[in-house]
């Protein structure tokens, strides 16, 4: 365990509530991505047990029973009725500029190789990842799974981030799918736009109720340069089948989009400032348009879950053609084995702990 000096505790999540039935798993966030995975193997059982978690009482709670949020002290009852009917809540100004910079420069230093981070991924726009770029964050469209870096997981540690998390998660609480976003200036091509999809599709553990995204514009986002679109209200649905968009000018690696979605359903375009953070449940149908400017638009996130989660088999569903696919870069890049699931990599992902109380 480690302390931020008046931040809240990281640990890592063998000692967390989510944990095998048979053992809690002593890993080091510093062992290598195969030898956790060698040991995770030696020990997962077939589930994990799901504790329901509570918030703090609010005592001017709203008489009407809430689903999607938990009792607190933090959101208004308006805040609650909103997230309960929309599947989305944003926050004006929760991150400071300061945070905002320090980020966007230890992403600078990341995309010259001037700092290396165990287990990232480098994603490049399909448009740009067979030029010639010298590495910079122009050849740089995302970076994902950046929990091992301590400038940029500050992030997911920031108290006014975690004080709103709570109230979708619970006080124990697991950060995972980290990224930050450089969504580059459109070729012309539209293969910056992000197709309708669903966070839930990417994910093996449930309820889908007890994660929640925070994802903080480094700049302001606007439709000009691809702000989120979201489908109030999509969240109350079920989890609809993705795959590739049939896109003329190519589509990013898994970038997963649902085909059936009634394009007729109002939506809302997100513009937001700097530092404005938007929180959104993990069945909200959501992407972004084509960055129509000659610059880079940024913004970083994470996903949060209550560390009382647990893992399914996503065999036979929906998401077998996205454990495929990720298990598929896992075999060429780590020499993963053939049984591996995506709930092993979900283990050995989920590396950090967070817990506000």
């Amino acid at each position: 365990m480690r302390n931020f000096r008046g931040r809240p505790r990281l640990w890592d999540w063998s000692s967390a509530p989510l944990r095998s039935r048979s053992s809690s798993l002593d890993v080091s966030r510093a062992m290598s991505a195969a030898a956790r995975l060698k040991i995770l193997q030696q020990h997962l059982t077939s589930g994990l047990i799901a504790v329901p978690t509570s918030g703090e009482i609010n005592p001017n709670a709203h008489p009407r029973r809430l689903c999607y949020t938990l009792e607190n002290r933090v959101l208004t009852p308006e805040q609650r009725l909103f997230y309960e009917e929309n599947g989305f809540l944003l926050i004006k100004k929760l991150v400071s500029d300061e945070n905002i910079e320090l980020f966007r420069e230890e992403f600078e230093r990341i995309c010259r190789r001037t700092v290396e981070v165990p287990g990232l991924t480098i994603m490049r726009d399909v448009s740009i990842s067979k030029t010639e770029y010298i590495p910079d964050q122009q050849a740089t469209s995302k970076i994902q799974s950046f929990e091992n870096n301590e400038t940029m997981f500050k992030y997911c540690c920031l108290p006014e981030i975690l004080k709103y998390v709570e109230c979708f998660t619970g006080p124990n609480i697991m950060a995972m799918h980290t990224m930050l976003i450089n969504k580059p200036p459109d070729s012309g091509a539209k293969t910056s736009r992000h197709p309708m999809h669903q966070d839930l599709h990417y994910f093996a553990f449930r309820p889908a109720d007890w994660i929640v995204c925070a994802w903080t514009a480094m700049e302001r986002v606007d439709r000009n340069n691809g702000c989120l679109v979201v489908l109030p209200g999509t969240h109350k649905g079920r989890l609809k089948r993705h795959d590739y968009p049939e896109w003329k000018g190519g589509v990013n690696k898994m970038y997963h989009g649902i085909h059936d979605y009634d394009p007729s359903h109002p939506r809302v375009h997100l513009v937001m400032e700097k530092g404005d953070t938007v929180f959104f449940h993990p069945l909200l149908i959501h992407g972004s348009g084509a960055n129509q400017t000659q610059g880079f638009r940024k913004a970083i996130s994470c996903h949060f879950a209550s560390a009382d989660c647990y893992y399914i088999d996503v065999k036979g569903t929906s998401q077998e053609n996205i454990e495929q696919e990720i298990l598929g870069v896992g075999q060429r890049k780590y020499n993963i084995g053939q049984d591996v699931t995506l709930a092993h990599v979900h283990m050995i992902c989920l590396t950090s702990c967070v817990n506000t109380t």
